[in-house]
């Protein structure tokens, strides 16, 4: 990719950009708010979800001081409860020290180098590629290059971008990509055939299901869920416990540390 891609990658960015509400700001907990929440979860289920917590929680000390069990419950609905818990470590680490700096983010508790990249260039101007899986795309396709200097944010975006809407994965929009002129993959991307796979079980059947049912009948303050297997559940329940995402009272099961335990 040359530098004349670059600039015909930002300026389509200019003009293509969706409005987030995450792209509207500098915070570097907000961003982390929303990188954590965007893992492995749609935009458009995102949203919703990200303007209420930081309307709840606008800061990250905010965040530190609210019981662990009603972050989870407002975690309800995004999958992998264990995000929401390193997300409230996170914030417990920033209220007390503060933010490491940019260079440093992976110390916070659930940052990898990707989100480290990325609230690293949102945030505080770190001039560092952010490879989602994406930009990993568009930059394998089209060729690798560095942010413009002073770019690094926007660069970023934009190919993120050009990832999730045109270059995608199986039927990339050559004809409306900035970057077409001088791809070497420009009409040779097929979709993959679709390959041979062992049977997988339903996602009714696996222990994740079985979690997420507990997680989510304790923040509603329901009873644990009868329709699933009792070894099922106790099973659910002991993983949970370990980590750190219910504990028991007694004979009780609840979420840990919440002003308004849903215990059962």
């Amino acid at each position: 990719m040359t530098r004349a891609s670059a600039g015909a990658l930002l300026r389509w960015y200019a003009r293509e950009a969706r409005d987030l509400p995450w792209r509207r700001t500098r915070d570097p907990y907000r961003i982390l708010v929303s990188e954590v929440m965007l893992q492995q979860t749609q935009v458009a289920r995102v949203v919703p979800r990200y303007e209420a917590w930081v309307a709840r929680w606008p800061t990250a000390e905010a965040l530190a001081a609210a019981p662990l069990g009603d972050v989870l419950r407002e975690w309800v609905g995004l999958g992998y409860n264990r995000r929401a818990v390193r997300l409230h470590e996170a914030a417990r680490h920033v209220a007390a020290h503060g933010w490491p700096a940019p260079e440093r983010l992976e110390e916070l508790p659930g940052v990898g180098p990707y989100t480290a990249a990325a609230v690293g260039s949102f945030a505080f101007g770190r001039q560092v590629v952010a490879l989602d899986v994406n930009a990993k795309r568009v930059f394998a396709r089209a060729g690798a290059l560095e942010p413009p200097p002073g770019q690094a944010a926007a660069f970023n975006q934009a190919t993120m971008e050009l990832g999730a809407r045109v270059c995608t994965a199986r039927r990339p929009r050559c004809g409306e990509c900035p970057l077409s002129a001088g791809c070497p993959s420009r009409g040779a991307v097929a979709a993959p055939a679709p390959r041979a796979r062992a049977a997988r079980p339903r996602f009714e059947d696996t222990d994740r299901y079985v979690r997420g049912r507990i997680v989510a009948a304790l923040a509603a303050g329901e009873p644990l869920p009868a329709a699933i297997a009792p070894e099922r559940v106790d099973r659910a329940v002991a993983a949970l416990e370990r980590d750190g995402l219910v504990v028991r009272n007694g004979r009780m099961v609840e979420l840990p540390g919440s002003s308004d335990p849903g215990a059962r």
